[in-house]
């Protein structure tokens, strides 16, 4: 092949965590599509309690992600990491349909999502060690589509199956057990760490100010920009809440997931590869402008029409937005410090994230759905504003 060809070509380790996500994804998504139906409409959760335990749940995959960083580092290895992550988290999908009880949840909910940030760190640090720098974009891109992939099959699967066990919510959280089992062995076969991996580092706290002074100014300058991200977008159980608000029937309800996900899907890579030959800047500020509108829908949406395009435009911000981020950590950090760097910046967004998606949950609840989203538009116009005196 041309060396240009070569140079530009996406490496097997990155397709093989690409299904590795999918898999899981599927499986976690056909869960989250339905949790918040099962949360307040059988278990009788409240919509702050909702917010808490959405936020809790989000904040601690991403705060785990900063040890778990760390520790690859450390031990110079991510797939160990990697592959324990994503055992841990298919371990806990019996968990689901087994809850009786909020606290039961909440515990499947924890346990799940510290699966996820064990895991987070490390792949996207192992993205990162093999995609080159021409492509890095595009790799970080691809593996984010697959992962929607899941995430759009996954309510897909849910909508069919609440069809089929006539909208017995128990019964169909079952079938996410076997999806979540395939992207753990897809691990073991398909993900190879690089030909040369990286030497053992001494073990060191996260918490390192001597290795944070080692990152350029341009890292915060992502590290802030990625928590600003999440408190201007809280949790996606909001979606599944309003849908059902505007008049969707339980069955589907899942729908907002599969269009979200399905422009999510479609936008990731070539996003990843717009940012790779024009900068991520200008496509940040668009992906902005995209969540300041659907805020604007969403809040406003009286028809199933109006709350299905509000979605699309959410889905169309995370495929501008998540992948050129991640790339922009890769981009902006040494190599031995990737784990570490990647920890941090989901810190950031972990904290921004519990914030917002309590807030979203109080105002639901105490000045009704629309405050949720108008207070996420109002965030967008802050991030914008600073991304504007950046850019100048």
């Amino acid at each position: 092949m041309p060396a240009t060809a070569i140079t530009h070509r996406i490496p097997r380790t990155v397709w093989a965590l690409g299904f590795v996500s999918l898999f899981m994804d599927l499986s976690s998504e056909l869960v989250h599509s339905l949790l918040p139906l099962y949360l307040v409409g059988s278990l009788g959760v409240s919509m702050l309690a909702l917010g808490l335990i959405e936020g809790l749940a989000e904040a601690t995959a991403l705060i785990v992600k900063v040890f778990s960083g760390a520790v690859s580092d450390y031990l110079g290895k991510r797939k160990g990491l990697v592959l324990f992550g994503y055992g841990l988290a298919a371990l806990t999908k019996p968990l689901f349909p087994l809850a009786s009880s909020a606290d039961q949840v909440l515990f499947a909910r924890l346990l799940d999502r510290v699966g996820k940030g064990v895991r987070g760190a490390p792949r996207d640090a192992l993205v990162a060690d093999v995609a080159s720098a021409e492509n890095r974009g595009a790799c970080f891109g691809l593996r984010q589509s697959m992962d929607t992939i899941g995430a759009f099959l996954g309510p897909l699967l849910a909508i069919l199956l609440m069809t089929l066990l006539a909208g017995e919510i128990s019964l169909v959280l079952w079938f996410a057990v076997l999806p979540a089992v395939v992207s753990v062995v897809l691990i073991v076969v398909g993900v190879q760490e690089p030909d040369h991996p990286r030497p053992p580092r001494h073990l060191r706290s996260p918490i390192d100010l001597h290795a944070w002074r080692r990152f350029p100014p341009r890292y915060w300058w992502v590290v802030g920009l990625g928590g600003l991200f999440s408190l201007a977008r809280f949790s996606e159980a909001f979606l599944v809440l309003r849908a059902q608000d505007v008049g969707f029937e339980a069955t589907w309800v899942p729908l907002v997931m599969v269009v979200m996900s399905a422009f999510y899907m479609l936008s990731a890579y070539p996003a990843g590869r717009l940012s790779d030959l024009i900068g991520p800047t200008g496509l940040l500020v668009f992906s902005l402008v995209l969540l300041l509108v659907a805020d604007l829908l969403l809040a406003w949406a009286e028809s199933p029409a109006l709350l299905l395009a509000g979605v699309t435009l959410w889905g169309l911000h995370m495929g501008f937005s998540q992948g050129i981020l991640a790339a922009l950590v890769a981009e902006t950090t040494p190599a031995e410090l990737k784990g570490t760097a990647f920890g941090l910046f989901n810190l950031s967004c972990g904290g921004a994230l519990l914030l917002a998606s309590v807030l979203a949950g109080w105002l639901w609840q105490s000045q009704g759905p629309a405050s949720a989203f108008l207070a996420g538009a109002a965030f967008c116009v802050v991030t914008l504003l600073l991304l504007a005196l950046r850019r100048r």
